[in-house]
């Protein structure tokens, strides 16, 4: 898929209300909280425009029998896609809106992106160095296969930085 980045637009914040309300709708339920997350949830970020949504359940295993309705609703079923005890659901083909990632309450990946989108959403100065890295790997890179995999190593540096900032040794 060619990379889409795009500059930071308030309508994001509408599309994940949107989806968010046809979830909680479709779903009857099972979702006890929805979180948006990555790049689109943090104002002033350059992103994908991708919305990145988590719904979080009490069991995983029930998300399995709504794939024929998801698909109705326009998103592909990728099951656990790498990641286990995720279920990810993907919506608009090569031009993909939306995201939906759903982990049971108690999987580890839940606190990592949010304590990763809350440390953005707390530093500034991060999102503008974050936003230059992306905007240099988007000229470097046409497609995600090698822009994704290009800013691994940064993501997970700051991401390091976002745990010692949640667990209080911010500086």
């Amino acid at each position: 898929m060619k990379i889409r980045l795009t500059k930071y637009s308030s309508i994001w914040i509408s599309m994940f209300e949107e989806e968010a309300f046809l979830l909680k709708n479709l779903f009857n339920g099972e979702i006890v909280s929805i979180e948006h997350f990555g790049s689109t949830a943090v104002p002033g970020m350059s992103a994908k425009p991708v919305i990145d949504m988590m719904c979080i359940v009490n069991d995983i295993n029930n998300i399995d029998t709504y794939n024929k309705q998801m698909n109705k609703q326009g998103y592909d079923v990728a099951g656990e896609w790498g990641i286990e005890g995720r279920r990810l659901f993907r919506k608009g083909g090569e031009n993909r809106t939306h995201h939906i990632h759903f982990y049971q309450y108690d999987n580890p990946e839940i606190w990592r992106h949010l304590v990763f989108r809350d440390y953005l959403l707390s530093h500034p100065e991060e999102v503008k160095r974050y936003t230059q890295y992306k905007e240099m790997l988007a000229k470097k890179y046409e497609y995600t296969s090698d822009y994704s995999p290009a800013k691994k190593g940064f993501v997970a540096e700051m991401e390091k930085k976002a745990l010692a900032w949640w667990k209080g040794e911010r500086g």
